[in-house]
């Protein structure tokens, strides 16, 4: 039966738009916009496995600079879905570029993938935006006079225009036999034993993202059975139209397994693996409890914005400039109760960091140090370790140093 009242919704959602304004640091009111819309429809039964991408998702267009953006998984009626009965295991969302005449959803014909400033290479974390089961909870507000700029006419090529595609990986954990160990994407749960390339997986790697690729099951309790339902990626976003007053960050996702390669003191590699830990259960020197690794930035900036990513088990992500100083602590908030944004036992947020403006700045060319703190009282498999910055390389005029 089609229901109306879906459609109303959804659309409502879709062209929903309300604006206040901003007149921070003494510029021009600026309108701030905010639209609410939705990913395509994806399907979970219960243990079931969804690691989708979209491309061409309905993004604001324009010249723009976005101020927040944010998300979560709901179902048909709008509800926000609890991480007990289906766990985000991430979402991204990437830009890329397209030949205009290429107007198929889906269709990947010609597109370039634009990353981020990061270190990492061949489009790892090279994503503007996501995180994970602590999106509700974690503020994404970028304050003034700054923004992440889109849509700029001089950067996309004569004949291209620019897209944008989310990827959302989610895990329904309804009836599931060991919910933290699917989450965790452990592989003797999913009964997966070889990679998304149908190589034979290492026996040491006991849980991680190839244990739970699109379409997986992790083991249910005997005789459970559920419906499937319809899913969605709600995501927020909030944008002001780009004039000369706002100053554009540079967005850095680092990864505490980034192993750096130099090669002749010159051309440098950054390997991340992405996961810190897919080893497991079994043995107690698996997983460390802090893990660190050290990388040179070669363009620095002022530190406007951070926070960090971790998953269950995780209790600090900090960053340290070269002189030991700390650039950004972000610690996870755990949830104890069972209501959406607030679930017992999980990552429901991370603590920010908000520096003032030209209090914390990094040198060209000076070396970070990524630490990443887990509990390691208990086993974890497939667990990671990032920080994310956005980085001005100037200030107002009557803030520069």
């Amino acid at each position: 039966i089609f229901d109306m009242r879906l459609v109303s919704w959804a659309l409502l959602l879709l062209v929903s738009c309300t604006t206040y304004s901003s007149t921070a640091l003494g510029k021009p009111e600026n309108d701030i916009k905010t639209a609410v819309f939705l990913s395509p429809k994806f399907e979970l039964g219960p243990g079931s496995v969804a690691n989708k991408v979209y491309f061409d998702v309905d993004i604001p267009r324009g010249h723009i600079a976005i101020k927040s953006f944010n998300a979560e998984v709901v179902d048909e009626k709008g509800k926000s879905v609890p991480l007990q009965e289906t766990y985000l295991h991430h979402w991204i969302v990437v830009k890329y570029h397209q030949p205009k005449n290429v107007s198929h959803n889906n269709n990947q014909t010609h597109i370039v993938e634009l990353r981020n400033s990061g270190l990492c290479q061949e489009n790892v974390l090279g994503q503007y935006f996501g995180i994970g089961s602590e999106t509700r909870g974690t503020a994404t507000d970028i304050p003034d006079p700054f923004g992440i700029e889109i849509g700029n006419p001089s950067e996309i090529p004569y004949g291209y225009e620019e897209k944008w595609y989310i990827n959302v990986h989610a895990i329904d954990t309804r009836g599931v036999e060991d919910r933290m160990g699917c989450t965790e994407c452990r592989c003797d749960l999913y009964n997966v034993t070889t990679d998304q390339n149908g190589k034979p997986l290492s026996p040491s790697y006991k849980g991680g993202l190839d244990c739970c690729p699109d379409n997986s099951h992790c083991r249910l309790e005997k005789g459970f059975k559920g419906p499937k339902r319809s899913l969605y990626l709600r995501y927020t976003v909030k944008w002001i139209n780009w004039d000369n007053h706002v100053l554009p960050l540079k967005i850095y996702i680092f990864d505490v397994t980034d192993i750096l390669n130099v090669s002749k003191g010159v051309s440098q590699n950054h390997t991340c693996k992405v996961e810190a830990c897919s080893k497991g259960y079994n043995s107690s020197s698996a997983c460390i409890d802090v893990k660190k690794t050290s990388l040179p930035m070669q363009t620095g900036g002022y530190v406007i914005y951070g926070f960090g990513h971790v998953h269950t088990g995780g209790t600090a992500a900090t960053l340290y400039g070269q002189d030991g100083g700390v650039i950004c602590s972000s610690i996870p908030k755990y949830g104890n109760g069972n209501e959406a944004g607030n679930e017992k036992g999980y990552v429901v947020g991370m603590s920010t960091c908000y520096p003032k403006p030209g209090s914390i700045k990094i040198k060209d060319g000076e070396t970070l140090t990524l630490e990443i703190r887990y509990n390691n009282s208990q086993m974890h498999s497939g667990v990671m370790g990032l920080f994310y910055i956005l980085v001005a390389e100037k200030l107002p005029h009557h803030h520069n140093l």
